[in-house]
């Protein structure tokens, strides 16, 4: 079946290329949204990872399993062009924090394309403790659920990379925990929440 997907999509076949928009366009949009920490810049992430997955179908070979993780590694791509340094990014973390966790109004006629809105927001305050490229990693692996060759494959990089950048986040984000006070770990809302989903992003492996 995905063969046949990617025959029609490589002819320039338009129904075939809406059912790959179909298929991963939430998964796309929640990539993009915990790469730039932006309801906005997520919707321009997608809609430019689309276009240039349209401009680039010809690349894609005949055999080969789900198109997934080389959407996402256009999508990295794409959040790179928008999120160039950590400085911005911690920016935006924050905005979104001070908004409580609370989607902009336009969002939402996409918010249905969310996994669990409040639980990714409240976790973008642990990744802003993340080099970008550990970011990535993070939310390719653990996330997003690639295993390490299909990560690697997405981000262009050798396995071995793959593996030694989750390493160095996981090994932050467990210092990050440890840092923080034990009574304040998992108090009722967002906070209680970012402190949860820190220990998870630092403690569990590629499914």
């Amino acid at each position: 079946m995905e063969s046949s997907l990617r025959a029609r999509i490589r002819a320039g076949d338009a129904s075939a290329f809406a059912e790959l928009f179909d298929q991963y366009a939430r998964s796309v949009y929640n990539h993009a949204f915990r790469l730039t920490a932006d309801w906005s810049t997520a919707e321009d992430v997608m809609a430019a990872t689309y276009l240039q997955a349209w401009r680039s179908r010809e690349r894609i070979s005949d055999d080969g399993g789900s198109l997934r993780p080389w959407l996402l590694g256009i999508a990295t791509n794409e959040a790179r062009n928008h999120t160039r340094s950590n400085r911005r990014y911690r920016a935006a973390a924050s905005a979104l924090h001070a908004a409580e966790f609370t989607a902009p109004d336009h969002a939402d006629e996409v918010a249905g394309r969310l996994d669990d809105s409040g639980r990714i927001t409240a976790a973008i305050d642990a990744l802003a403790s993340l080099r970008r490229q550990e970011r990535e990693v993070i939310t390719l692996c653990l996330w997003e659920g690639l295993d390490y060759e299909s990560a690697a494959l997405a981000l262009g990089i050798p396995v071995g990379t793959v593996r030694s950048r989750l390493s160095r986040a996981r090994t932050k984000l467990r210092k990050l925990v440890d840092e923080t006070p034990r009574a304040s770990r998992n108090p009722a809302g967002p906070a209680g929440q970012l402190k949860d989903n820190t220990v998870r992003l630092a403690e569990e492996g590629p499914r």
